[in-house]
C-alpha cells in the first residue's frame, strides 16, 4: 500500500514542481488533523511523524491532555477543536457550543475547553455548520479568544460561514481552510484532494488542508510527507502560514518564535 502511494505522489509532484532556488520560499502547505483526543493509536501515529503538523484536539476527551502536551513538545502546533452547533443536529459532546447559549455560557464553555487542551495556540471549529453562520454567537466566540494570543482557523463547514470575518473584526488573527483531504475515506479521493492542495500552494504560495485521523489518511500522510521537500514543497504549521501571508510578521510578536517550519533532510 505505502510503496504504491509513494510512487503515485512522486508522479504528481514531478508533474508540478515547486519554486526554483532563489525565487522565494517554496510552495508551503499546512495540514490540520481534526478530531484528536479520542483514539490513542491515531494520536501516537501523528506524534511520530517528523513534520510540523497542526493537531486539533477535542476538549475534555480521554487522550486530549496527554497527547496535546506531547504534541506541543514535539514541534507540532496544537489547536482546540471546538464543537459547534450544526444543521444536522449531531451531538456536540463535552465542551460544545450550542446555538441557544448565552454570551456568558459561550465564554465559560470556551474558556474551560481551552483549559483542557494544554499548549493550544489556536482554535478551529468542529462541525459548526449552524453556529458559524450566526453573527452574534460568533462574536461571543471571538470575544473569548481575543487578547489570549490565539489564532482562529475557520474549517468552513458551510459556505455561509461568517467566522473568519467575525474574528478579523475583533483583531483575532484568522484564516480559512482551503481543502478537505478526506471527506471521502478512500485513497484515490484523498490523493486527488492532496493534488488540489499542492496546486493551490503553487498558485498562491501557501494552502491549508484539514484531514481526520482515519487509517486511510494516516497511511497516505506517512507515505507522502517525507517526499515533499525533494520535490520543492515545504510543510509548516498554520501559524507559519499566517506569517507567510502577512509579510513574515509573527502572529503574536510578544511570544517566542518556535521552530514552526520544517523541510526534510
Amino acid at each position: 500500500m505505502r510503496s504504491v502511494l509513494v510512487l503515485v505522489l512522486c508522479a504528481v509532484l514531478l508533474g508540478g514542481s515547486g519554486t526554483a532556488a532563489g525565487q522565494g520560499p517554496p510552495p508551503t502547505i499546512a495540514i490540520i488533523i481534526d478530531d484528536l483526543g479520542l483514539n490513542r493509536g491515531a494520536g501516537e501515529r501523528l506524534l511520530a511523524m517528523d513534520q510540523p503538523l497542526t493537531l486539533a484536539f477535542l476538549p475534555h476527551r480521554p487522550y486530549t491532555r496527554e497527547q496535546a502536551t506531547a504534541a506541543a513538545a514535539n514541534g507540532k502546533q496544537v489547536l482546540l477543536h471546538a464543537p459547534m452547533a450544526n444543521e444536522a443536529r449531531i451531538g456536540l459532546g463535552p465542551g460544545g457550543l450550542a446555538a441557544d447559549m448565552s454570551r456568558k455560557q459561550v465564554h465559560t464553555t470556551l474558556k474551560r475547553a481551552l483549559a483542557s487542551v494544554p499548549g493550544a495556540t489556536g482554535v478551529n471549529n468542529h462541525m459548526g455548520s449552524l453556529l458559524t453562520q450566526v453573527r452574534k454567537p460568533m462574536d461571543w466566540v471571538m470575544e473569548a479568544i481575543a487578547g489570549r494570543n490565539l489564532l482562529f482557523i475557520d474549517s468552513r463547514t458551510t459556505s455561509a460561514t461568517v467566522a473568519e470575518d467575525r474574528a478579523l473584526s475583533q483583531d483575532v488573527p484568522a484564516m480559512s481552510r482551503d481543502v478537505f483531504l478526506d471527506n471521502r475515506r478512500d485513497t484515490a479521493s484523498i490523493h486527488e484532494q492532496f493534488r488540489l492542495l499542492l496546486k493551490k500552494a503553487r498558485d498562491n504560495g501557501t494552502a491549508i488542508a484539514i484531514g481526520h485521523p482515519y487509517e486511510e489518511t494516516l497511511d497516505y500522510l506517512e507515505a507522502v510527507l517525507p517526499e515533499l521537500d525533494r520535490h520543492g514543497y515545504a510543510i509548516a504549521t498554520v501559524s507559519t502560514v499566517w506569517s507567510m501571508r502577512h509579510d513574515n510578521q509573527p502572529v503574536f510578536p510578544s511570544l517566542p518564535n518556535p521552530r514552526l517550519v520544517q523541510q526534510q533532510d
